[in-house]
């Protein structure tokens, strides 16, 4: 590094108990007037999330004196200085959200990435930044995980690091705690995967070997040459960080790790030495498919980037229309990964891509909103969903990941390339770096000699339907209709807890015609005319069936508002759903294989 950092971060408990975060800054040259601001979003989760409101007891001085602090705005502040004496900041910070996004700090555990605790100095954001993280009293078993460059650090991980810049400062989380801890070398990379929670039973090294045969895949899909492979990837150290909880399912991205949240009960465990033993291996291929995509991610949305996201603006929202591109498409290799490292089967990935399909064809927003449109409503659409988010709008993870299937499996049908060319292409193309909608056409006509313009216009601009059945049908897979389940032929959601809760209604479906309304309880159902009519109480959706038998209009009753209202419910004859099946093997196993 060839400048020593002027900016140093200070990061230490003030009270575990009260969950507070004490952050220290020290700024070696500031400017007369020098303005600081936290973060109001973290890269990668697109909403507006106000850090700020944590922040409080903020204060500065220069030497013995108290200098002058002024709030700009909700999370910016000025301080009034001397430009010849370093200026120092303290604050504390709360921290009690379980989640990937921001910051958690107990007597047991600490987390946070640096877009909750450390205050921008504007101004000075491209300089080296150094951060200590202090091991204050309660934390004498804990050990540290991070992305950063240690600089001095203690057995534990306590002690100094280096960032080149604020931005990567931010974009490498920190655990702190008492978990397990395990590593593996992939391609020549070191990998160190930590897990915070796991029950006793839990099996690590299994997690380990099926994690490094997903970064060897990835790594090798990204880089086919492998002599060079440790100077070409972009990075040269991995960390992931997984946070086991009861109930949970998340991850988020960062240049060199990754922080996840998963059930405790889909890690891969231990037999007991009784031979007693669970099957959870869904969810195990569950959390496996989400290791995929995180650490896809390295490449594409981290290093492979809209370029609208050259340069981060801390300070607002940070609009693209690509997300279709770099969360659906890395949605779409994530699963194909696991397939490609052994981890799963062809049935098993028929079933993954089975539901996905199913997802999007049962999303009623499918056809309001286009998938760019999606990406770009990020902000107040997808991290912002009501009852009415499935009639109103569509993920441009699950559209995104079929809009990478239909390119990849039309490519391949027209026998020159593949969607693997593509995105190696695009990395080159790009150095790795910022790209538009504009380069993927280029690289499209550069690798065929003709213009998908057409195909993107109507699959990522509008709303038409996308060929799925058509293109898998001609590799081999069988797209076989069969008739829907309850809850998509009646076109709602609920949630079973002591009684029945309507969710969601779909636009058009049964239950809207008869009147459905989110939050109505659902009562019972009156079936039948004259001495024949019966009134049934329901406690599962399930029950509907058994009530209802042949009949195809009942009376629904529910309950809002306090208000017991009736509806004339007509029950849909033919509503299907699709089931993939596997008919050619060997044209299954070419386009899966890569």
């Amino acid at each position: 590094m060839k400048k020593p950092p002027k900016i140093f971060y200070r990061v230490g408990a003030k009270e575990l108990h009260a969950h507070l975060f004490q952050i220290d800054i020290f700024v070696a040259e500031p400017k007369a007037n020098q303005v600081l601001a936290l973060p109001t979003w973290i890269p990668g989760s697109y909403l507006i999330r106000e850090f700020s409101k944590n922040l409080q007891k903020l204060k500065a001085y220069q030497g013995d004196r108290a200098v002058v602090l002024s709030q700009i705005d909700k999370s910016t502040w000025q301080v009034t200085c001397d430009e010849n004496q370093g200026l120092y900041l303290s604050y504390e910070v709360y921290a009690l959200d379980n989640s990937v996004r921001t910051a958690w700090l107990d007597a047991n555990r600490g987390f946070f990435n640096g877009t909750s605790l450390f205050l921008q100095v504007l101004g000075q954001e491209d300089t080296p930044q150094a951060l200590e993280l202090v091991q204050c009293i309660g934390m004498e078993a804990w050990s540290v995980a991070t992305g950063l460059t240690a600089v001095s650090t203690n057995t534990k991980g306590f002690g100094a690091y280096i960032a080149d810049n604020y931005d990567e400062l931010v974009d490498c989380p920190v655990e702190m705690g008492d978990f397990w801890r395990g590593s593996f070398t992939s391609c020549g990379i070191p990998h160190e995967f930590v897990v915070y929670g796991a029950s006793s039973g839990f099996d690590g090294n299994k997690l380990l070997t099926d994690t490094s045969k997903i970064c060897e895949t990835a790594l090798r899909f990204w880089h086919p040459r492998p002599s060079n492979l440790i100077n070409t990837a972009p990075h040269k150290k991995y960390v992931f960080m997984l946070n086991a909880v009861d109930s949970g399912y998340g991850g988020l991205e960062h240049r060199n790790s990754t922080a996840l949240i998963c059930n405790r009960k889909d890690l891969p465990q231990l037999t007991n030495v009784n031979g007693l033993t669970q099957d959870f291996k869904e969810g195990y291929t569950t959390l496996l498919g989400l290791i995929s995509h995180e650490y896809f991610h390295t490449w594409n949305v981290k290093k492979l980037r809209p370029s609208n996201f050259k340069k981060y603006d801390y300070s607002r929202e940070n609009y693209t229309e690509l997300l279709w591109f770099f969360e659906g498409f890395t949605s779409y290799f994530d699963d194909l990964l696991l397939y490609r490292s052994g981890l799963i089967d062809e049935t098993s990935y028929l079933k993954l891509l089975n539901k996905t399909i199913s997802q999007v064809l049962q999303t009623p927003g499918r056809l309001v909103q286009s998938v760019a449109q999606s990406s770009n409503d990020a902000w107040i659409k997808y991290y912002r969903q009501d009852e009415n988010t499935p009639n109103s709008t569509v993920s441009y993870y699950t559209k995104g990941a079929l809009v990478g299937l239909c390119l990849d499996l039309t490519l391949r049908q027209e026998g020159k390339i593949n969607l693997d060319d593509v995105m190696r292409s695009l990395w080159t193309k790009s150095n790795g770096g910022p790209m538009t909608e504009r380069d993927l056409s280029q690289v499209l006509m550069d690798l065929t000699g003709r213009s998908y313009a057409k195909e993107i216009k109507r699959w990522v601009h509008s709303t038409a339907e996308l060929p799925v059945e058509e293109l898998l049908n001609k590799q081999g897979v069988s797209v076989l209709h069969e008739p829907a389940q309850l809850m998509q032929r009646l076109g709602l959601r609920v949630k079973e807890d002591q009684g029945i809760r309507v969710t969601n209604v779909f636009s058009s479906g049964a239950a809207e015609l008869a009147g459905f309304a989110p939050g109505d309880e659902w009562l019972g159902v009156e079936v039948g005319q004259g001495k024949a009519k019966a009134v049934w109480r329901l406690s599962k959706l399930n029950d509907f069936v058994i009530f209802v038998g042949l009949s195809t209009r009942v009376t629904a009753w529910v309950s809002r508002d306090k208000r017991i209202l009736s509806l004339q419910l007509k029950i849909p004859k033919h509503i299907d759903t699709i089931r993939l099946e596997q008919r050619d093997l060997r044209t299954v196993k070419r386009w899966l294989e890569g």
